[in-house]
Parts: structure tokens; C-alpha cells; sequence
């Protein structure tokens, strides 16, 4: 589920000063180590161990290849590349100097497959986030075993959408999107 908090705009001059927009709350970032244990749970035969071996020494080889001019797809993850950050532009060919006109390379990444917006559309869920004493509130379970149906309103007006949309499912405040 991706829960959200809605913040205004407060930059004088902008053409939406003083409008409110949703702003995703990320609630922990997982680590290499992590994913790894995470993985060997999905009835692997592989241990955390072995799988964050594979993971580390396919990082070290995207890397590689990309300082070799090489783009790296994974399927249904990214398509990595390198990008150039330009310092400043010469006026002529030959006054260019990558000390003079580069600061460094950047890594990029481009969606594919099931982590295309397109694709994240149809299965995301969104919930507005309550924070209690500035941390996030965590709902108590309805029993249902972790599913997203049930739970209820954090914004007093029982809408859980910048938009004014309602609930959907289970009495819940929560959104699919993409439809």
C-alpha cells in the first residue's frame, strides 16, 4: 500500500501557490541484506546467504558493464544507463574540456515491464497516512490477514483523496488507481 501525506505549495510566484497535492511517505528503506532475507522467504531453496551473493556480485557487474558504455536491462525492473552532468557549455568545439565542462556521471534507470507506471496503476493502493507524535500511525489489524479492505478515515471529512473522492472496499479509505 502506498500511503500518502498532502502538502501545499508555498513557493511565492508558482502558479499553484497555496494548491495541495499528495506526496508518498516511504516507511522504510530495505537494504541489500534485507532483501535477501525477504527473497529466501518466498519458498526458495535458496538461503539469504547465497542470494545476497548473487545480488552483490550482480551489482558489481551492472556497474561494469555500464562504465563500459553499456546499458543493463532487467526485466520487469529497469533499464540502467549512465548519463553525462554537464557543468557548463562551450562556446566553441575545441575550447571543450571534460575538466572545464563535466562535473561527473549519473546512473539512470528507466522502468520496464511490471514496474511501469502503466503496470503500478492497476495494482497500487493508496491510503492517506495519519502521523501520531511525528511517526506513522499504524492501523490495527481487522483480521483479515494484512488486506487492504477495511481501516478507517484519517481526514475527518471521510475522504482520503485531495480530490474529494470516497471510500472503496470494505468500508476502507482505499484507492486503486488507473482506472
Amino acid at each position: 500500500m502506498v500511503r500518502y501525506i498532502l502538502k501545499q505549495i508555498k513557493i511565492t510566484g508558482n502558479k499553484c501557490f497555496g494548491r495541495w497535492f499528495a506526496k508518498n511517505v516511504v516507511e522504510e528503506t530495505i537494504d541489500l541484506d534485507a532483501l535477501a532475507e525477504h527473497m529466501s522467504t518466498h519458498n526458495s531453496p535458496y538461503s539469504k546467504g547465497v542470494i545476497k551473493g548473487l545480488l552483490t556480485d550482480m551489482i558489481g557487474c551492472i556497474k561494469e558493464l555500464l562504465l563500459e558504455g553499456k546499458n543493463v536491462k532487467i526485466d520487469d525492473l529497469a533499464i540502467f544507463s549512465l548519463g553525462i552532468k554537464n557543468k557548463e557549455m562551450a562556446e566553441k568545439e575545441e575550447d571543450f574540456t571534460v575538466s572545464k565542462n563535466i562535473s561527473g556521471v549519473k546512473l539512470k534507470a528507466r522502468a520496464t515491464g511490471d514496474l511501469m507506471s502503466k503496470s503500478l496503476n492497476l495494482e497500487a493502493t493508496l491510503k492517506k497516512a495519519t502521523f501520531v507524535n511525528g511517526k506513522l500511525a499504524t492501523e490495527p489489524s481487522n483480521g483479515d490477514g494484512g488486506n487492504t479492505s477495511g481501516g478507517g478515515s484519517t481526514s475527518g471529512n471521510g475522504s482520503d483523496t485531495p480530490s474529494g473522492g470516497g471510500n472503496t472496499g470494505g468500508g476502507g479509505n482505499h484507492e486503486p488507481i488507473g482506472d
